[in-house]
């Protein structure tokens, strides 16, 4: 029951302290991530951490230039770690593995205290000669495809009231 109570209470964070996160939870954040379901047990996906500031607001830039806002904006909300995610492309099911193992990171966030935010525009940025010579330099052979940034840090706001909607199951018996 406490799985489920986590998922309820899981809210995506859009302002976080600068406070670094802890090697040791990252790890296990990682782990996790490491642990959602693949297709055919594939695993597809890989996980770049990013902690280094330099890099980190490197990346930043790119997906602010990709998502058109205005210089200084930041889209990782000022997140101190990010957890990018991306899958193998020759995997039928790269798109589905890696968004598990998004679920998978920001429920295990939650898990220890931390806020996350799934921040979209991996895509891109890993397509561009950029984002490709980030994978070259990291030594990271073959064709991924971005999923996801897991923007990762302690929040710095409280968490918004969640609403199901409605309509949202049908039921066939």
């Amino acid at each position: 029951m406490e799985a489920i109570e986590n998922m309820k209470t899981r809210r995506s964070i859009r302002k976080f302290k600068p406070d670094a996160v802890p090697q040791e939870l990252m790890d296990k954040i990682i782990e996790a991530g490491l642990y959602a379901p693949s297709g055919m047990n594939k695993q597809s996906p890989i996980i770049i951490a990013v902690t280094d500031r330099k890099m980190r607001d490197e990346i930043s830039e790119m997906n602010r230039e990709i998502g058109g806002w205005q210089e200084g904006f930041d889209p990782f909300y000022g997140a101190p770690a990010i957890l990018i995610v991306l899958a193998n492309k020759e995997c039928r099911t790269a798109v589905y593995d890696g968004s598990l193992t998004m679920g998978n990171l920001m429920l295990a966030a939650h898990n220890f205290g931390l806020g996350s935010c799934w921040i979209h525009r991996a895509k891109e940025e890993f397509e561009s000669d950029k984002g490709k010579a980030i994978l070259k330099k990291l030594g990271i052979n073959g064709e991924y495809e971005g999923i996801g940034h897991c923007a990762l840090g302690y929040a710095d706001e409280e968490p918004k009231e969640h609403i199901i909607a409605e309509n949202r199951v049908y039921h066939i018996k």
